[in-house]
């Protein structure tokens, strides 16, 4: 056919096979810079700038990558640039090599004594409220010079961003699901769960989950847990609730405000009624129907390793909640009256 491409087929067997499977593997670390900054800039002026290289050295790289590559990886048009889906593949590897590599420079630059690099970790708001503004100061003291990121770590955000490499590890709770063959995880805490409501609510004193099926919900979840969800907090009790009653809420603010200023009902860590921001606020409804106790986490990508600054901050935060478990302060006995230790 004139005019149209033909990518070479792959040869059957020999050493047309084996030249064929190194010829398609041929990729340099300056193509993959190029196109992770292409995809975040969304044109090639944007990654050019973010490099700190002209544009004709960004679409060289580009070039090169799909010539060696052999297949089309770019759709370049007048709005921008996206991605066939042989790009979208190669982009997901290629952010995880290249957040690979910065870790591992991070880590040789802390073995030269040069503390020096970033840190991306994913909170379960219950640790932000209860331990973390103790665990960083402590990592502050350790590892100054590291950049640490911190996020919300609603299972929902973290899951997308410790896929692509943005997150180094999370700490929550993994969804027994099927995205969860993608992480590892390491069992810190067994807690208990409850739902909840705002102090007076009309329904704190009622005893069922039957009794709340005509209230409005508001309640978290990763994309890929709502069956599980749904069934460990209604479906096992043979409850059914009206799915339009459920609000999905992606940060705890949103969630705080849906249950104390909309008067809806939520269902999470019984320790967030005892935490000081929902403290006296937040009421837990003593229903008849009990709730398999779950586990939190350090959560990471399968056959992910963990950097030096990673290991010390996990350090850090076991050595504060161990420090409060041997406590025979009131408010801390309360915290660990719904939390069981595992490590």
């Amino acid at each position: 056919m004139v005019g149209k491409r033909k990518w070479p087929r792959k040869p059957q067997f020999g050493y047309d096979d084996n030249h064929w499977l190194s010829s398609r593997c041929t990729v340099k670390l300056h193509q993959l810079q190029a196109l992770v900054a292409s995809a975040e800039a969304g044109s090639i002026r944007g990654a050019a700038r973010s490099l700190g290289i002209s544009q004709a050295a960004v679409t060289r790289a580009l070039r090169e990558l799909e010539a060696e590559q052999q297949l089309p990886l770019l759709v370049r048009s007048p709005s921008g640039l996206s991605f066939t889906e042989y790009g979208k593949t190669l982009l997901k590897h290629a952010r995880l090599m290249l957040s690979q590599l910065a870790q591992a420079q991070d880590d040789l630059s802390r073995l030269r004594g040069q503390n020096v690099g970033r840190l991306s970790v994913g909170v379960t708001p219950w640790i932000m409220l209860t331990f973390l503004p103790e665990v960083v100061p402590l990592f502050r003291q350790r590892l100054p010079e590291v950049r640490l990121e911190l996020y919300e770590s609603l299972m929902a955000v973290a899951q997308p961003l410790l896929r692509d490499g943005s997150m180094d590890f999370a700490i929550g709770q993994l969804q027994p699901s099927a995205t969860s063959v993608e992480f590892s995880s390491e069992a810190l805490f067994d807690y208990q769960t409850a739902v909840m409501v705002k102090r007076g609510h009309a329904c704190q004193d009622c005893r069922s989950i039957h009794d709340l099926l005509e209230q409005n919900w508001t309640l978290n979840y990763a994309p890929d847990g709502h069956q599980a969800l749904m069934h460990e907090v209604f479906w096992q009790h043979g409850a059914s609730i009206e799915e339009h009653r459920i609000v999905r809420a992606h940060s705890l603010a949103m969630l705080q405000i849906m249950v104390e200023m909309a008067d809806m009902c939520t269902w999470g860590p019984s320790i967030l009624s005892m935490a000081p921001s929902f403290l006296g606020r937040l009421h837990v409804i003593p229903l008849a129907e009990t709730f398999t106790p779950r586990q939190l986490s350090i959560v990471r990508r399968r056959n992910s390793t963990l950097s030096g600054a990673a290991e010390c901050f996990i350090d850090c935060l076991l050595q504060v909640i161990r420090r409060h478990s041997r406590s025979a302060k009131k408010e801390d006995q309360q915290l660990f009256e719904t939390l069981t230790l595992l490590v």
